[in-house]
Formats: C-alpha cells, sequence, structure tokens
C-alpha cells in the first residue's frame, strides 16, 4: 500500500486528504492495522484492489460513512498510477457494491467526488451509479472548500450490473 501510494503521491495529493507529501510507511501500517477492528464494529469497510495474476498492489477501496439507520454508505477508491485505464476502479466498485447491497443489506451507496476529479466520476458512472447533484463547497482538499459531484447506486441500479470478476 505505501510504494503503490507514493507511486501516486501526485494525483493522490489533489483528492484524497490522507495522502501529504510526508506519508510514511507508518501511516500505511497505522491504516491497515486499524482495518480488522473497523471491519468487525462496522465502522468501515477497506479492501485492497490487487492485481490477479502477480498480487501486486493496484489500489484501495472502502465502504465508510455508513449510516444503518438509512441503510447508505459512502464509496471511495483509488487506483496507482500505473495501473489507471484498466477498468480495476470500475469492477472494484461494483464488487464493494455487491458486498455492501445483498451481504450488508444496504439500500443505497454514495459516491462523493471532487467536481474536477473527472476520473473518479467516470469510475462511478461505470459502475452504474447515477449523478444526483453538485454540492456547494461540499469538500475541503488541501485548505481550499471544492463543489462535489454526488452519485449514488440504489439496489434496484444494482439488479442490472454485471460484476465481471
Amino acid at each position: 500500500m505505501y510504494q503503490a501510494a507514493r507511486e501516486s503521491l501526485g494525483q493522490l495529493r489533489t483528492w484524497m486528504t490522507w495522502c501529504r507529501p510526508d506519508y510514511s510507511l507508518a501511516d500505511a501500517e497505522a491504516f491497515v492495522a486499524d482495518c480488522e477492528a473497523a471491519w468487525e464494529k462496522g465502522a468501515h469497510y477497506s479492501f485492497a484492489i490487487v492485481e490477479k495474476d502477480t498480487d501486486a498492489m493496484l489500489g484501495s477501496i472502502g465502504l465508510n460513512q455508513i449510516n444503518l439507520a438509512h441503510r447508505c454508505g459512502n464509496v471511495g477508491y483509488w487506483i496507482r498510477d500505473s495501473a489507471v485505464g484498466r477498468g480495476v476502479a470500475t469492477t472494484a466498485s461494483r464488487l464493494v457494491a455487491r458486498f455492501a447491497l445483498q451481504e450488508l443489506g444496504l439500500s443505497r451507496l454514495e459516491f462523493l467526488i471532487a467536481a474536477g476529479n473527472i476520473a473518479s466520476q467516470r469510475v462511478a458512472q461505470k459502475a452504474g451509479a447515477r449523478f444526483e447533484g453538485l454540492l456547494r463547497n461540499r469538500l475541503r482538499l488541501n485548505g481550499s472548500f471544492h463543489d462535489a459531484a454526488l452519485y449514488a447506486l440504489v439496489a434496484g441500479d444494482f439488479s442490472s450490473l454485471t460484476v465481471l470478476i
């Protein structure tokens, strides 16, 4: 994870609050250590995206901000620079959607994406999420507020999607 994040630092810093110029191996280790406890509590579910043949880490995808009262959650993802454009984020998004909607019983998944992050918006669209609106000053990234595009995938949408593995 550390190596994949460091490879993509220039791109990730723009959109991910956790990715700073001083992102360290200790930061990556702390995140991984937190994942098991968070999973058991149902606080968030994080997945490594790995190359099928080599087990190389291509990125990460997570389901967070889970609200059981309203049966919804947020999907976030990143892909290392050398793996961008291969469809892995779309496939991972569909797999996480299947997990969230079928295994966890959620009814709605939201993709909250900075308006300028066109690549991530395309992933949400290809994963089957529908654009619902532009939220003004919704995200604070690198000390500045940014508008965010809101996409959502609901259980009824998902039934028509094909998940390729």
